[in-house]
């Protein structure tokens, strides 16, 4: 079925004032959903239900570890969002993941940070690059919010990146290690390196230190560049220690088979924010960007039901069918992106459509917070997603499109601030 435009009149909605104010209370719908109920005293902090209430410690129990790295770090970074925005009370919830990261996450003997970890001890010792990159936005972010303990934080977290994962003749970091640093298999991911690119740039924009900047751009020239762009611009998610494509592999929900449309997303937008962070000197960036964008609403959403399906097949098909509520928030962010960048119909029409779509089936408009996960019928179901554990991606969908395209949230609410 051939995707019917959607009505493009008038003003952008970024241009008119009660969109922008529509966006901004939905960011502070958000906020009143979890900063009262998400903090942990014990340690960390809680996933949600659909309610707003604490889900129990370990549930369930065989993929509900008490306090995942990130968990913590996503809430440090969006709480130091909150302090940016003037939220009373967002700083405490920054101390307290800085915190935990800390005392707890932290391995004191060998260095970096435990995956998992129940309240005071290590629960699942290993250390992932996924992490690990999630602990370098956390602690970008506390430092553009002005955290006393943030400097420290940064310093070890570019010291562990640099030292045990980064590989300089790859261009890229490695995976995952033990507790003690032995690597685990020869398994190489581009999920984990993709957020690397979106913490580095980060990190580069709170310190100015453009060794950060040039290892983002190391990781897109490798992963998009060349590697994405010689696979007809579906994004391979799986590789093996040479960074050649493991086209079979699929392990479960979180390392699926195939290709994720929201990584294809998600990457457009970081890829037009590195872009502008540069200078706009690397011509190949707006191209991917474009590529991307175009074969994401082509191939990943559903011209019957709406939303983009989780992942396709190397034939453009879809292999899992369900809607995550993620995948709509990074469209999001790309046809704003584009659609500041370069002011066509067609990322307005999309970004109308997704904010549509998602409004109609994934923003919980009588309790607070986004439902994360629909089947193809479009009906509520969990597995792997409990109750609403997530503000990270709904939280940059609100304030994406009311910021600058030239960097990420924290440092557009410091150098420009929300202007409706």
């Amino acid at each position: 079925m051939t995707q019917r435009p959607f009505p493009v009149t008038g003003k952008r909605w970024v241009e008119q004032s009660s969109h922008r104010h529509w966006l901004l209370s939905q960011a502070e719908r958000l906020f009143d959903f979890y900063q009262p109920r998400v903090l942990n005293p014990k340690g960390g902090f809680f996933d949600l239900d659909d309610r707003g209430e604490p889900l129990p410690t370990g549930w369930p129990p065989a993929s509900r570890p008490t306090t995942n790295l990130f968990q913590t770090t996503r809430m440090v970074h969006c709480f130091a969002i909150g302090h940016l925005m003037g939220r009373p009370g967002s700083i405490e919830l920054v101390d307290h993941g800085v915190r935990h990261l800390w005392d707890v996450h932290r391995d004191r003997k060998n260095g970096g940070y435990f995956w998992q970890n129940a309240l005071t001890e290590p629960h699942e010792s290993s250390k992932q690059h996924y992490g690990h990159a999630f602990v370098l936005l956390a602690a970008s972010s506390a430092k553009v919010a002005g955290h006393p303990d943030a400097d420290r934080l940064l310093a070890d977290i570019t010291e562990v990146l640099e030292k045990r994962f980064w590989e300089e003749e790859r261009g890229a970091g490695a995976e995952e290690f033990s507790a003690d640093w032995e690597p685990l298999g020869t398994y190489r991911g581009q999920n984990s390196n993709m957020h690397l690119t979106e913490a580095l740039m980060a990190a580069f924009e709170a310190t100015g230190e453009r060794e950060y900047l040039r290892k983002a751009e190391s990781v897109a020239d490798l992963l998009i560049n060349r590697i994405t762009r010689g696979n007809s611009w579906r994004l391979p998610e799986h590789f093996n220690e040479d960074w050649s494509i493991d086209f079979a592999y699929d392990r479960d929900v979180f390392r699926p088979f195939g290709s994720t449309i929201g990584h294809w997303l998600e990457w457009t937008r970081l890829i037009l924010q590195l872009w502008e962070l540069g200078g706009r000197t690397s011509p190949w960036m707006l191209d991917a960007a474009k590529q991307l964008f175009a074969l994401s609403v082509a191939e990943g959403w559903s011209a019957e039901r709406g939303g983009f399906y989780f992942t396709v097949g190397w034939d453009g098909k879809p292999v899992d069918r369900d809607r995550y509520w993620w995948p709509c928030t990074e469209g999001i962010g790309a046809a704003s992106f584009f659609n500041a960048i370069a002011g066509d119909e067609l990322y307005e029409g999309w970004y109308r459509r997704i904010w549509d779509w998602s409004s109609r089936h994934l923003i919980d408009h009588e309790r607070g917070g986004w439902f994360h996960q629909l089947n193809d019928d479009l009906e509520r179901i969990q597995d792997p997603w409990y109750g609403k554990p997530d503000i990270y991606h709904s939280l940059q969908a609100c304030l994406i499109p009311l910021l600058p395209t030239g960097g990420s949230v924290t440092a557009g609410l410091v150098n420009h601030g929300i202007r409706l």
